[in-house]
């Protein structure tokens, strides 16, 4: 354990002293903050109109209007940036040759793949803290319903750790952190919308088929605060293959 610890304790300091991982973490503070006061500044207008209107109308949830749609948003943002985040995990290594410092070392591939997974994962973190702020300015100015916002947040954790999962396979296959990249997000983006293709099968096992593989299918669950053990299981799954994809990978280069 205190082997992964170390490996993934270095894979974080290098986000930091690499200025991809400063640039990554700006454009999400930046993107977060311009959705959250824009959705906050929309909900305000909405609920306005409904106090001012002589019909009146139902008061709006603000758990439906504005938290399942910034978490929402804050989904399709990690999916553009994750391939960034893991583009270099192992094909910096590859191209600095020191992946076979790290294969030659008493050190097996299973450490070696979860320290880089967990380094990634600990970047991440990093990402999903810098909104704690979020929270509290919403519980100053409404009432949302924490359980909501704990599933949500559980949400997005367990989508960035399946696409974590995919970035850190593509990177595994190439010294070229663009092919890492699009690779990843290619795959990524297949994840996201294969769903889509459920109202052109016309078998509906396909189409369940499709929905459960589909990402987008899961995570609508979670972000109304239902949090049902098939998703787990889908994302526990989906991390575990690829995590196996890649110390499969990894494995190879130290036979070679």
């Amino acid at each position: 354990m205190k082997t992964i610890l170390a490996i993934a304790n270095r894979e974080l300091r290098g986000y930091f002293a690499n200025p991809v991982g400063w640039v990554v973490l700006c454009i999400f503070l930046v993107l977060s903050g311009f959705f959250f006061a824009s959705l906050l500044s929309f909900y305000n207008l909405q609920a306005t109109e409904i106090a001012m209107s002589p019909y009146g109308g139902p008061e709006l949830n603000i758990d439906e209007y504005f938290v399942a749609p910034f978490f929402g948003n804050l989904a399709v943002v990690l999916l553009f940036m994750c391939p960034a985040i893991t583009m270099r995990v192992f094909a910096e290594d590859r191209r600095s040759r020191s992946l076979e410092l790290l294969l030659t070392s008493p050190i097996s591939t299973a450490e070696i793949v979860l320290g880089k997974y967990l380094g990634a994962m600990g970047f991440i973190g990093v990402m999903l803290a810098s909104t704690a702020h979020f929270p509290i300015i919403l519980y100053w100015l409404a009432d949302p319903d924490p359980g909501v916002l704990l599933s949500s947040y559980l949400s997005v954790g367990l989508m960035s750790g399946s696409f974590v999962a995919v970035g850190v396979l593509t990177s595994a296959f190439t010294e070229n952190q663009v092919v890492a990249l699009l690779a990843s997000f290619g795959l990524l983006l297949l994840f996201w919308v294969i769903s889509w293709a459920d109202a052109a099968s016309s078998s509906s096992t396909m189409g369940e088929v499709l929905s459960y593989i589909s990402m987008l299918s899961h995570l609508d669950q979670l972000s109304k605060g239902l949090i049902h053990s098939r998703d787990l299981v889908y994302y526990a799954t989906f991390i575990g293959l690829f995590l196996f994809g890649t110390h499969q990978r990894v494995e190879a280069y130290r036979w070679r």
